[in-house]
């Protein structure tokens, strides 16, 4: 890796004070063909899940599998403009190799596209985690939740999940932490450090992450297990849960696909936050593509299981 860096002064704006182009990178990972291969295979993904999502949600009849579908055509539709403004940049950078300091003197688009990564990373893990206390809800209280779910606050509680990114997302601009240009010059990212502001904010997006992951297994194992109980019961003829069964392997292959996308990149930035560490740009560049798998994986998920029960119901 080669980087040509500019002088440094003191007016040189904050996102360019750790990389400043031009840059020379060659590493394939970094390259166009693979950048617009991973965008076009999650948009094409999430956009066809969420067609078969909204088909299976105006045929459901189930009150507690249209919330859970709201939720899941949330995630995809959240999924699907993070690709699409995130693949747009960093896909229109390897085609022009256009100079970030030229195009964005100030920082705006850079900040922009930080609060993107941000936003758009943390999501579907809150998302997971709100699905997870749904499910733990919906099946450990069924009667408590029968009295109080409606369509109007599940919405709201999607909106206050990206409220709550967006807030996140947002602190930099307030002074904590701070989003840089980050190797190849393709996209920008908050500051991995172990110093003042920028420490802070890598302990609470990497915390965020986690934390909602640690939620997510713990709520989904007790439902699982409050599953096993019923299903295996006296009263297994009665109460028969296999819509309740179907979202919960749904959501069990969301948490475990989430988690071995993401833990890498969150536990990276925990570390090297809190060990100061140096932080090598490839590695960042890996764990963000093995973020970004994420965004791809999910959606065969959804795709899969409305797909065989669409066919299931059809058969009938």
């Amino acid at each position: 890796m080669n980087a040509s860096v500019l002088p440094l002064t003191n007016n040189t704006p904050l996102c360019y004070t750790k990389n400043s182009p031009p840059f020379n990178y060659t590493m394939p990972i970094a390259s166009a063909y693979y950048s617009s291969i991973f965008m076009m295979l999650g948009i094409t993904s999430n956009l066809i899940a969420f067609i078969v999502l909204v088909r299976s949600f105006q045929r459901t009849q189930s009150r507690s599998r249209s919330f859970f579908l709201i939720f899941l055509g949330g995630l995809v539709f959240t999924d699907l403009m993070g690709l699409l403004v995130t693949g747009t940049i960093v896909v229109s950078f390897h085609v022009t190799h256009f100079n970030w300091r030229n195009l964005d003197p100030n920082c705006h688009f850079c900040n922009f596209m930080g609060m993107s990564m941000v936003f758009y990373g943390l999501c579907p893990l809150l998302l997971g985690a709100t699905m997870a206390v749904e499910r733990f809800i919906g099946i450990n209280r069924p009667f408590t939740r029968a009295s109080s779910a409606t369509k109007s606050r599940t919405i709201s509680i999607l909106l206050l999940v990206w409220f709550i990114a967006g807030c996140i997302a947002l602190l930099p601009l307030t002074g904590v932490g701070a989003y840089h240009l980050q190797m190849p010059g393709s996209w920008c990212f908050l500051n991995i450090s172990s110093k003042g502001n920028d420490l802070v904010f890598s302990l609470i997006f990497s915390l965020t992450g986690l934390i909602c992951i640690a939620v997510s297994f713990l709520l989904n194992t007790i439902s699982v297990v409050t599953l096993i109980k019923v299903c295996c019961g006296q009263d297994r003829c009665q109460r028969r849960r296999d819509h309740e069964v179907e979202m919960m392997v749904q959501l069990i292959l969301i948490m475990v696909i989430g988690s071995s996308c993401w833990c890498p990149l969150l536990i990276f930035i925990l570390m090297s936050a809190l060990t100061a560490a140096p932080v090598r740009d490839e590695i960042v560049l890996f764990h963000i593509r093995m973020a970004t798998c994420n965004q791809i994986f999910d959606p065969w998920i959804y795709i899969m299981f409305q797909v065989s029960r669409l066919r299931r119901v059809k058969s009938k």
